[in-house]
């Protein structure tokens, strides 16, 4: 069996594509908006160059792009679905033999795709923007020190003396430090050694510098450097799920799922933030499959009786009342995830198995039109 897309699924792509990227725009200029007003205020009140308002704006996009496909996918199938149906267009290929689920399978194998598409884009992408909007706003706009505010560390050594870590930046993906500054101190508070790496990976459940230039300080006062070394154990108090933690602020929706599984394995968290890091922890792994849902449930709420085109102002309004009703739905869930913390993953995904089922019992009445 070929898996070359047909004529009938290029065409289909085709019309949802074009939906779509005006779902895309018009939901992305919305969610958009507070965020140009959010630069000016940057501009205006904390006097931030303009070109780090900027900065932080297009940072912010690929969140605001995750948030928007689900919603986008559901408007550019009730559009697309629209037109098909108001122009006859659905009721032509039925009539030439092709079953209405064939006709729209490639709208909810699209939808699946955009599932898995916006999931790696929440996990991958979002938690490394959102880091360079967090460095920006502290170091350029806020004028804070990341050395002095988020990333610092400091160790106690045996002799009684203590080890301050500093680094610029985090990658919450691969767990690693940026910019390291390492300077042990002895029971004097005295400094002993400072040490620059490229980056501080935790591998193996230990943090362990790259690229190290190391230097000492001799009791004679003098300064001496040591070969460059290309990896060196450095013992480090926190582990990155209390790095990540910190970074968001206690906000478990800025952090990726592999950020909220460390700091609940990491035992540091109490019993009601370990409830919602729980509860988000599912809840992100479900969300982005409302790509799907959306588009299922879309494909039968969009079918019209009467001829003409698809009505956009009409496509919009059922668009936004869907998504309403759903993150209500969502929202209303997460709370009972919280308290019921054992089923935590099946009420993350109750939304979904909600409107799956109202999706597909339509859908099974329109094929059987």
């Amino acid at each position: 069996m070929s898996l070359r897309p047909s004529i009938l699924d290029r065409y289909l792509l085709a019309e949802l594509g074009q939906t779509f990227g005006f779902g895309l725009s018009a939901f992305a200029l919305i969610l958009a908006a507070t965020q140009i007003l959010a630069i000016g205020r940057l501009v205006s009140d904390q006097h931030a160059p303009l070109w780090a308002a900027i900065e932080v704006f297009l940072w912010d996009l690929p969140y605001i792009v995750s948030l928007t496909i689900p919603m986008a996918l559901l408007l550019g199938t009730l559009l697309a679905i629209q037109r098909l149906s108001g122009e006859s267009e659905i009721t032509a290929m039925k009539a030439g033999g092709i079953t209405f689920l064939r006709i729209v399978a490639p709208l909810l194998v699209a939808g699946l795709v955009m599932s898995f598409a916006t999931l790696f884009l929440q996990e991958d992408i979002v938690p490394y923007a959102n880091g360079q909007v967090a460095e920006i706003e502290n170091t350029v706009i806020k004028h804070v020190s990341a050395f002095g505010r988020d990333l610092s560390d400091t160790t106690p050594l045996p002799g009684g003396g203590v080890q301050k870590t500093f680094a610029t930046g985090y990658d919450g993906h691969a767990q690693a430090l940026l910019n390291v500054t390492m300077i042990q101190y002895d029971a004097k508070s005295q400094p002993t050694m400072i040490a620059f790496a490229d980056r501080a990976q935790f591998l193996a459940n230990k943090w362990v510098m790259q690229n190290v230039s190391t230097y000492r300080f001799e009791a004679s006062g003098d300064l001496t450097s040591a070969p460059k070394q290309p990896s060196m154990d450095v013992e480090i108090a926190e582990k990155p799920a209390d790095i990540a933690t910190r970074m968001a602020n206690g906000d478990p929706q800025q952090m990726s799922r592999a950020a909220l599984a460390n700091s609940i394995r990491s035992g540091q968290l109490d019993d009601t933030e370990v409830a919602k890091y729980t509860t988000t922890y599912w809840e992100k792994l479900a969300q982005p499959f409302a790509c799907f849902v959306f588009v299922l449930i879309a494909v039968p709420f969009g079918l019209r009786n009467q001829r003409g085109g698809g009505n956009t102002s009409l496509g919009f309004g059922l668009a936004v009342a869907i998504v309403f009703v759903y993150y209500v739905a969502a929202t209303v869930f997460s709370y009972v995830g919280e308290a019921l913390i054992g089923m935590a993953f099946v009420w993350a995904w109750m939304p979904n198995i909600i409107f799956t089922a109202i999706g597909a019992s339509r859908l099974r009445k329109a094929a059987a039109v």
